[in-house]
């Protein structure tokens, strides 16, 4: 593929040579360019392409994986409802207010 993006970028600088086909030169060399580019992603690997997509990826996995095991650990802890915490919660908001006014 990069050597038909050089034979197009070859023959864009030859037409842009030319003032007369300038016009026809220049879209052709960002066409080359841009044929350069596809050639060089298609010869990296996903990994180099894209280290920061492939990272996210590898990351999602271990976090799923830690909050999977995790949770199996966790599944025996008997948890507060919601009005426990809440009680709970006021509790210590009077204790800090006497506190805060004393």
């Amino acid at each position: 593929m990069w050597i038909v993006a050089s034979v197009v970028c070859l023959v864009a600088l030859v037409l842009c040579v030319t003032v007369v086909l300038l016009p026809v030169g220049i879209p052709l060399l960002m066409l080359g360019r841009r044929l350069f580019g596809m050639a060089i992603r298609l010869f990296m690997p996903p990994g180099a392409r894209h280290p920061v997509k492939t990272a996210g990826k590898a990351s999602r996995s271990a976090v799923t994986g830690a909050a999977e095991a995790l949770g199996d650990r966790l599944s025996d802890v008997p948890r507060p409802d919601g009005k426990a915490v809440r009680k709970r919660l006021k509790k210590t908001r009077k204790r800090v207010r006497k506190v805060a006014h004393a």
